[in-house]
């Protein structure tokens, strides 16, 4: 599936910064990915259908849109939390040896930290459920037992893993900057903080040209992580190799397959997902249980 990754994440910058505590973090990001990966699964699998070799209605068409869904959901709110507690443990560090000058690129470098941390979850989860949302298999414990059983073993749950990096780290060095950059903008401009929904187009916007611009990226890694093989009958292995097979055998363009849903799924799940995570970031702030948020 779609990593909590793409919708875009957020975390609030105070006018005199105090750092999000981990535990903060970690309960944030659950409850905001697991919100947006069950919102808007139906885009996530017509996306993976449409990018499947076998082509989108012999892959289910409109079928089944929520098989696999909980796989999603049981990986949604660990693959979060690992991503924005990786984000916001880093930032501090990454702008202590700026020497204390906040800069963009530390916000790329954070997130690229959280992205790699994420994908240990994410990518296990997202081999199980996109295998089940092109019929592969019909149930979970179906899914796991048969992907156990390839003659890769457990690593067959991380096929596709570092394509799924090689994809995150682009994402978040387009979509960090242009995010924190909107927020502060608008900040300047209206003389106080982003409210959450404010927070959350910025980051439905930022979120949704770094979906566009990684979208081969993220047909390879489909591609990796159903088992599929090229023309040659040969599995899809390596980044740009099977971006220059997928090139050669397909055209150009089906590089670009499931750009529409993908897109629409993050832009979208920008929205649900950054305001998500900055309202229950709010709330939490506000409980007292971590102190006061411009102390």
């Amino acid at each position: 599936g779609v990593g909590a990754s793409e919708r875009g994440r957020s975390m609030t910058e105070e006018k005199t910064p105090r750092d999000t505590p981990f535990t903060l973090a970690l309960i944030s990001g659950a409850c905001a990915g697991t919100t947006v990966d069950i919102a808007l699964y139906p885009l996530d699998t017509l996306k993976v259908r449409m990018q499947s070799e076998k082509g989108f209605l012999a892959a289910g068409g409109f079928r089944g849109v929520y098989n696999g869904v909980l796989a999603t959901a049981l990986g949604a709110a660990p693959g979060a939390a690992f991503f924005f507690s990786a984000y916001e443990g880093f930032k501090p560090i990454f702008r202590r040896m700026n020497g204390g000058v906040e800069h963009p690129l530390q916000h790329s470098f954070s997130a690229s930290v959280g992205e790699v941390a994420a994908c240990l979850i994410r990518v296990p989860t997202g081999v199980v459920t996109q295998r089940m949302q092109v019929g592969q298999y019909s149930s979970f414990v179906e899914a796991v037992r048969g992907i156990a059983a390839q003659p890769g073993g457990l690593s067959t749950f991380y096929l596709g893993f570092w394509t799924t990096v090689a994809r995150e780290i682009p994402f978040s060095f387009i979509q960090f900057p242009m995010y924190e950059g909107l927020k502060k903008t608008w900040a300047c401009r209206q003389g106080s903080e982003t409210t959450p929904m404010q927070g959350a187009i910025c980051g439905s916007l930022s979120g949704s040209l770094a979906a566009a611009l990684t979208c081969p990226l993220d047909v390879v890694k489909t591609r990796m992580m159903l088992g599929s093989k090229s023309a040659s009958g040969q599995l899809y292995q390596g980044t740009l190799s099977s971006l220059r097979t997928v090139a050669v055998e397909e055209g150009p363009s089906a590089l670009l397959k499931g750009m529409g849903p993908r897109v629409g799924w993050i832009s979208v799940g920008g929205i649900f997902f950054f305001g998500a995570y900055e309202k229950a970031s709010d709330l939490l702030w506000k409980s007292g249980a971590w102190g006061r948020r411009d102390a």
